[in-house]
């Protein structure tokens, strides 16, 4: 920060609001999700299920919940340092690095709080994994990341 000048303001508010939505959404999943089988919203391609993940994506490292939370922690804090001190981020990166932050606070936060995390969204038309906001937050940030390497590479070779 300078002289009273936020920096990264696009960093920061896609952190908060990335965090504000997957933490108020899982909040919505255990209110009204724990304890029903599912709820489709088109059957048999989208539907909200309820599920608990002791483990990272995927399962793996599934039952490592005191190894995973402190890598959580970790890195959430990486991520605070690097939006504090670093100058000069383009939109892609500011969106990638904040999406990134809010995704492993947002399961961090389960981890500590509850010893799992909180999956919901189940697209059965590809059967994949149940998942989270934290996790689509994740995966938009490293797409806003390739972005950015892809722009940088880009603009560097018309010089």
């Amino acid at each position: 920060m300078t002289s009273g000048k936020i920096e990264n303001k696009l960093y920061w508010s896609t952190a908060i609001l990335g965090l504000v939505l997957d933490q108020c959404s899982k909040y919505l999943a255990v209110q009204y999700l724990k304890g029903m089988r599912s709820l489709p919203l088109i059957d048999g391609v989208f539907h909200f299920t309820y599920a608990t993940n002791t483990g990272a994506a995927f399962s793996l490292f599934s039952g490592q919940i005191d190894w995973l939370k402190w890598v959580s922690m970790i890195v959430s804090l990486g991520l605070v340092a690097f939006g504090l001190f670093s100058k000069n981020l383009n939109r892609w990166e500011q969106v990638g690095y904040g999406c990134i932050l809010a995704g492993a606070a947002g399961n961090g936060i389960d981890r500590f709080v509850a010893g799992y995390v909180v999956d919901f969204i189940d697209v059965r038309i590809i059967r994949f994994a149940i998942f989270n906001i934290a996790d689509v937050c994740i995966n938009i940030g490293l797409a806003c990341l390739a972005i950015a390497i892809l722009s940088i590479g880009k603009s560097s070779t018309k010089s």
